[in-house]
């Protein structure tokens, strides 16, 4: 199979699928981010159509939709006729539905896999998949997502609603870590040591896991990236042109978007998404 895109999610899902017994061929615009993965038994390609020539299976884990077109456009027309093409990139509704329109020119099987979960979770082959697409074509591709997911959800047979729920999952989590590091920043403003905002929480009713680790990197200050904070702030543009579309107010997400942008602006961009936290303190207001 081929992984198109080796960046923080393209490695990690190349190398768990190269764990899980599969032959992998991966490619990257930039050959250097592509070529480390040799070491691991992949087989680096030097462009896109010579990759996808011989696969069975084509993995898209590219950063935004021009990528994707990019990637469609230079070779969609070189794999072979049975060849599945499983889009795991976040571009957003109208970005999903230029790579459908794509996927009919070149004749390609299309189906969606949306990862859930961040650079360890894809290293270790346990991230969540958000699937979509039909059954039968979806039923062709479980081995590769059992190799870099523990579980998958099927979110419909219609390519568009994998993204659809990658939407309303990334916006739980833009939420949830910039309201770790308002609350942090809270009691760190008044007065006391900011750790003791999750041990109050530890185990009760409004206890969350990604609280505790995107609180404990906010509080020990280690912001080496999982999930980068620009990639973030472009999910939370691509949820919010969701929302509006389809009636749904956008009032937190305007929110989450000037602070994110804030903690960006300051120099945190390339930073992990705990980084938003830097938002609060009190010399960045």
């Amino acid at each position: 199979m081929t992984v198109l895109g080796t960046g923080t999610m393209g490695a990690g899902v190349a190398r768990s699928l190269l764990r899980g017994g599969h032959r992998v061929t991966v490619w990257n615009r930039n050959a250097d981010k592509a070529r480390p993965l040799a070491d691991d038994g992949a087989t680096v390609a030097t462009a896109a159509a010579g990759a996808v020539a011989d696969a069975e299976v084509v993995l898209l884990t590219l950063f935004d939709t021009d990528a994707v077109v990019d990637v469609l456009e230079a070779a969609g027309g070189d794999a072979p006729e049975g060849a599945v093409w499983v889009q795991a990139s976040t571009v957003g509704v109208a970005g999903t539905e230029t790579v459908v329109q794509l996927a009919e020119k070149y004749g390609i099987t299309l189906v969606e896999a949306m990862m859930l979960g961040t650079k360890g979770p894809a290293e270790q082959g346990t991230l969540t998949m958000l699937a979509a697409g039909p059954a039968d074509v979806l039923d062709r591709v479980v081995p590769v997502l059992d190799a870099i997911g523990a579980k998958t959800v099927r979110a419909g047979d219609r390519v568009g609603d994998g993204t659809a729920l990658k939407l309303a999952a990334n916006a739980w989590i833009a939420s949830i870590t910039a309201a770790t590091g308002q609350s942090l920043a809270i009691a760190r403003g008044l007065g006391l040591d900011p750790q003791l905002f999750l041990d109050a929480i530890q185990g009760t009713a409004s206890d969350s896991p990604y609280a505790h680790t995107k609180g404990a990197a906010m509080v020990g200050g280690d912001l080496a990236p999982q999930f980068a904070l620009d990639g973030l702030r472009k999910d939370i543009g691509l949820i919010g042109e969701a929302a509006r579309s389809a009636g749904v107010s956008t009032t937190l997400l305007d929110a989450l978007d000037r602070v994110y942008a804030q903690a960006s602006a300051a120099g945190h961009g390339a930073e992990d998404i705990a980084a938003v936290g830097t938002a609060f303190r009190r010399d960045a207001q």
